[in-house]
């Protein structure tokens, strides 16, 4: 750099300096100003009732004050001045009272069009006071309870077709063989059976989230040996695929498909309700399985979290994956479009999955992979399970 280049940086640096101090200045000054605003909020009367009835009181003795001052000057009778000082402070008080209950009439005519049904309508936010605060309070109160009513309608609306498919199913089969078109041999009464474990278990499925919504289930969390306990969890899979390759079932998880079970290390011990945790691993693997390509392979992989007695846990599959726009959604209710080209079965598996997890205060997600489907689970271990 020539001694000329040092010359003409110098200004320009002093320049920058100045610049940059001055933005942090201002930055101080406004960061103050906000503290300094906020801190006036109660004697403001646009963003405080409080503030805004002292000032009405105020300017109603004021108007009087001013009034008897002319009154003495004028030599004007005090009960002329009395009688317009008291239409001025009425009309002040109307006009101040009539700015304070309009909101609240408009949420009484929308909390009754509530009671009938119509979650639509909402307050206008027209005020910066607590009035204003109460409104913007109501009309999120007004989208939670539509919410609710919409996920109600739904719920109903999907657990009547889930049932329905089923017992249709079993009516048709009766009905065949109180006819005689078929006869009572083991094919039929196993078709019969077949429907009659689906309604069972789509029943069972709704006893338990209703129980996790309701917040009837409390957890038992105890330490437990995680390879011996996911080994039953698998083994109890892995019958219930020996089913499927006795009967013909397709209700119950395919026989070609291989589980296979990694926990590093070996000896590694976690904290969780074994019955809820039970729910977890096996929706996951019988999602997994449902899911799988012929031949395919399903790992349920199990390390050690951050904390003590925490688990993180992984179910993995050979499947098509989920697609990243339904990924935020496979744990809803009744969501059954989480993987092209299968059944998609009650879409309650995954929801009950997520509310156990939610119950040990961990996160359940789809996590990337390259191949596939992979749930993570993780759990929080002692400190957050106990009491």
């Amino acid at each position: 750099m020539t001694t000329r280049d040092a010359v003409r940086g110098g200004p320009v640096r002093r320049a920058t300096v100045r610049r940059w101090s001055a933005r942090r200045w201002r930055r101080r000054w406004r960061a103050l100003w906000n503290r300094v605003w906020e801190g006036l909020r109660p004697w403001d009367p646009l963003r405080s009732i409080k503030a805004a009835l002292q000032l009405l009181v105020i300017v109603s003795v004021l108007i009087t004050t001013l009034l008897v001052i002319v009154a003495i000057h004028s030599e004007t009778e005090l009960r002329v001045i009395t009688i317009f000082s008291i239409i001025a402070s009425l009309l002040l008080t109307q006009i101040v009272a009539n700015g304070l209950t309009a909101p609240l009439r408009e949420m009484t005519a929308v909390a009754k069009a509530m009671a009938g049904g119509d979650y639509s309508r909402r307050v206008a936010r027209r005020r910066r006071d607590e009035v204003g605060e109460l409104a913007e309070t109501f009309n999120q109160m007004a989208a939670d309870l539509a919410a609710v009513d919409r996920h109600r309608k739904e719920l109903v609306a999907n657990v009547s077709h889930e049932l329905r498919t089923p017992i249709a199913a079993l009516r048709a089969v009766l009905e065949n063989v109180v006819d005689g078109v078929s006869a009572a041999d083991p094919d039929t009464m196993r078709l019969a059976l077949q429907q009659t474990e689906r309604l069972g278990k789509l029943v069972t499925q709704l006893l338990d989230l209703s129980r996790l919504d309701s917040g009837a289930v409390r957890l038992d969390a105890k330490p437990f040996e995680v390879w011996p306990y996911l080994s039953a969890v698998l083994r109890t899979a892995s019958l219930g695929m020996e089913g499927t390759r006795a009967t013909g079932s397709r209700s119950r998880p395919r026989a070609d498909v291989h589980l296979h079970l990694d926990v590093s290390p070996p000896e590694l011990t976690a904290y969780a309700d074994g019955e809820r945790l039970h729910q977890v691993v096996a929706n996951l693997v019988d999602n997994a399985v449902k899911h799988s390509p012929p031949g395919g392979r399903v790992t349920v992989r199990a390390r050690r979290g951050g904390a003590p007695g925490s688990l993180d846990l992984d179910v993995r599959d050979e499947g098509p994956g989920i697609p990243e726009a339904d990924r935020t959604r496979v744990f809803d209710r009744f969501h059954r479009g989480a993987h092209p080209g299968g059944d998609g079965g009650t879409g309650l598996g995954l929801a009950i999955a997520r509310w156990a997890v939610d119950l040990h205060g961990g996160r359940i997600e789809v996590a990337e992979s390259p191949v596939g489907c992979r749930i993570h689970v993780s759990l929080p271990g002692v400190s957050a399970a106990q009491p």
